[in-house]
């Protein structure tokens, strides 16, 4: 009886529920994407204070969720045909869609990946459509030719095309615009004529406005039909009389005001496109839901069995409810408030196209190396051919004025300037405006990500010092929206096969399954982004003489000091008990450290750059401190390495005595090491002289270790990989104590002079 009634109807109000749990669910890990798109510029740029800018961004969306028609886009779009589909396959398909899309924009949200939502639920109407098709061919006894019958191949086609086609033309033309207007304005905007701000706001106020109208208001009802049909008719001279009102309107504003036009252009940017992104985009969401809403309102008032209720209605445009639209609306405006996952999605954006070098996330690959190589060959042959004086003077154009500040501040100045932040949005609206006018499948992800990308090379951000990490980075994102349209065609597919076979049990575990992974992911993140709040990280000096530098590297000498000590025990600990994970944990922790000693070599030119006339032997000092520092990382990446490799060939364990000895070696390095943090943290510097003094006395004991294994290789040892793996760690525990011991003799002779 309970197995009749769980597989009979009443299974669809069960999965009316759980689409209704799913749009609510979708809608969250959507904004957190889709954030990406309107607030990169304004971010970016820091143009006005980070809670401005969310509150322009949430009027934003919120004006565009009202004034959306609320026409269910992707029932329109033709990817599969309803009509050869009876009601309880349209629903599965819209399951799977729903329950693929969650997992897919959560796992990119995670990364920290901007994706796009649209090619999401396309290919997994796609993929669950060609499941269910393929299901019903089969049971039919047809063959694959049939497919096209029940899928809109050529809508698939045109999709991926226009993935191609956002990212090469966004990027050009974003890059193109880039380089005339700062070769036209220059880094020192703000010194220019009002006129030339005036017409800079003309044209980016301008496009800002097309794009509200068409893209943002195209399904609105709060103009009239005559007005649209008008700027539809005569889009050139919509457009010229608008350049003519905007600029002098531009020009009125900051010479009575003196308001920043730059600044203006990204507020109502920022704006148009949290709201065409509310507009358009919120049936990525909640379109599927209510397609599967309308299926349902339709099948249950007909009468007709599930199996045999045919869905021709879905070939109709299915109209959103309001109070739907304003609901979420205010879900969207929360998300936005307090998404971490859309914080990160945002700086993977704003640091690929940083002006100033810094921390780079992304590492250089192959791809990436050739591409930097060949575009340096390509630029050196062309400036071959361009005349010197002008190659000068463009080159002028891009200089920026010097203004010094501490290294510490450099993350709170903005990734980029007001110029390049106003073209992002202005370049981006007139592409996604153009493509809607003429029915182009861009999207907006991709358009607003490679303009941003493209206007960061036009920039000259993408020096040599950082260019092959950004060309990594940009590379990545593109490999990850081609793994969206992938991965959401063969889960979607692989998701609605497992609900047609096992029903409404198998629902019941893919949204457990579901909304598992996603509060793990939720936990893990929030773990993450605390840890690194939390977390101690080396930091760069700042000072210029060498008692400003003692003090200011003391407390990176006892956080590396501390970290090295634990780092050094746990690969103990792993070794005795065999433990991979531990071992994985110390390798982690080593090339972290490794990474950060490495930021600071790197930080080594601004530092000269930074000290005085009569502070210049300060570089020797720290040079040679960062030297030794580095020569501790190494000995103990060796060491981690080693003993990793070890376990992790299942090699033989070491023998009672070899733990023993390398335990007692242990708590001699945890002594020692204990002691130097101590007095780094106290800056009780006289104190050095004594550890240094107690230096051959520990180098015995280790010597001593070392014949008793000399001994026991005579007598009684039988494995070479033991032997070996034993004489290397004590070896470079020695390396590792001399660069300790030498760290501590410039720090003995430094600052108990100078202090």
């Amino acid at each position: 009886m309970l197995n009749q009634l769980l597989m009979g109807e009443n299974i669809y109000y069960f999965m009316i529920i759980a689409l209704a749990v799913l749009a609510v669910t979708d809608l969250v890990v959507g904004v957190s994407n889709d954030a990406v798109n309107f607030l990169n510029s304004a971010i970016g740029s820091k143009a006005i204070s980070f809670k401005t800018i969310m509150i322009v961004a949430s009027v934003g969306i919120a004006f565009g969720a009202m004034s959306s028609s609320g026409m269910m886009e992707v029932a329109r779009k033709g990817i599969f045909n309803p009509s050869e589909f009876v009601f309880a396959e349209i629903m599965i398909i819209f399951l799977a869609v729903m329950i693929t899309d969650i997992l897919l924009l959560d796992f990119f949200n995670t990364l920290g990946m901007p994706t796009s939502t649209t090619v999401s639920i396309v290919f997994e109407l796609l993929g669950a459509a060609v499941a269910i098709s393929l299901v019903k061919i089969a049971g039919a006894d047809g063959g694959f030719s049939e497919l096209p019958n029940y899928i809109n191949t050529d809508k698939a086609t045109e999709i991926i095309l226009g993935i191609l086609l956002s990212v090469v033309v966004a990027f050009s033309v974003g890059m193109i615009v880039q380089f005339i207007s700062r070769v036209l304005i220059s880094f020192k905007f703000l010194e220019k004529p009002k006129w030339v701000g005036a017409i800079f706001g003309g044209f980016a106020i301008t496009s800002i406005i097309y794009f509200i109208i068409v893209k943002g208001l195209k399904s609105a009802a709060i103009f009239s039909p005559a007005i649209l049909d008008f700027i539809g008719a005569n889009p050139e001279l919509f457009l010229l009389g608008n350049f003519v009102i905007w600029t002098l309107s531009s020009w009125a504003v900051t010479v009575a005001t003196k308001l920043n036009i730059y600044t203006i252009v990204i507020v109502l940017g920022t704006f148009a496109l949290a709201m065409a992104f509310a507009g358009n985009d919120l049936v990525n969401f909640i379109g599927v839901p209510l397609a599967a809403l309308e299926s349902f309102n339709s099948w249950n008032a007909s009468g007709v069995e599930a199996s045999n209720f045919t869905m021709e209605g879905l070939t109709q445009a299915v109209r959103t409810p309001t109070y739907l639209l304003l609901a979420s609306g205010v879900i969207m405006v929360i998300t936005l408030w307090f998404s971490s996952k859309a914080k990160s999605v945002v700086k993977t954006s704003v640091d690929l196209s940083r002006q100033d070098e810094g921390d780079e996330r992304f590492q250089p690959n192959f791809l990436s190396r050739k591409i930097v190589k060949y575009s340096i060959k390509a630029s050196e042959n062309l400036g071959g051919i361009v005349p010197v004086f002008f190659v000068k003077k463009v080159d002028k154009q891009f200089e920026k004025p010097y203004v010094y500040i501490p290294k510490s501040r450099v993350q709170d100045l903005p990734a980029f300037d007001l110029v390049r932040a106003a073209v992002n949005l202005m370049v981006a609206s007139v592409l996604i405006s153009l493509a809607t006018s003429m029915k182009l499948p861009l999207s907006t992800t991709y358009v607003t990500f490679m303009v941003a990308m493209g206007t960061s090379l036009a920039d000259r951000a993408w020096g040599p010092e950082s260019a092959v990490y950004r060309v990594a980075g940009v590379l990545n994102v593109i490999g990850g929206w081609f793994f969206t349209a992938f991965s959401a065609f063969t889960a979607a597919a692989f998701i609605a096969y497992l609900i047609h076979l096992g029903g409404i049990w198998a629902i019941g575990i893919l949204l457990t399954i579901a909304f598992a992974l996603i509060g793990r992911n939720y936990l893990s993140h929030n773990k993450k982004v605390k840890e690194t709040k939390l977390e101690e990280k080396l930091q760069k000096s700042e000072s210029n003489s060498i008692i400003g530098v003692i003090e200011e590297s003391s407390s990176n000498m006892s956080l590396a000091i501390d970290r090295a000590n634990k780092i050094y025990t746990q690969v103990m600990d792993g070794l005795a008990k065999h433990d991979i994970d531990r071992l994985k944990k110390s390798r982690k922790g080593i090339n972290k450290l490794d990474s950060e000693v490495e930021g600071l070599q790197d930080n080594i030119f601004y530092f000269i750059k930074n000290l005085d006339e009569s502070s210049v032997g300060t570089s020797n000092f720290y040079l040679t401190a960062l030297s030794y520092l580095q020569d501790m990382t190494q000995s103990l990446e060796y060491i981690s390495k080693a003993s990793y490799k070890h376990v992790n060939n299942n090699h033989k364990k070491l023998r009672f005595n070899q733990i023993k000895d390398l335990k007692e070696t242990d708590e001699l390095i945890d002594e020692l090491l204990s002691e130097i943090k101590t007095i780094f943290d106290s800056k009780d510097y006289p104190k050095l002289t004594k550890l240094i003094i107690g230096k051959e006395e520990l180098m015995q004991k280790i010597d001593q270790k070392i014949e008793k294994q000399v001994q026991r290789t005579r007598t009684d040892e039988s494995s070479p990989k033991n032997t070996a793996l034993y004489f290397s760690l004590l070896l470079e525990t020695k390396d590792l104590l001399i660069a300790t011991m030498n760290l501590l003799e410039i720090y003995d002779s430094n600052a108990n002079v100078k202090i």
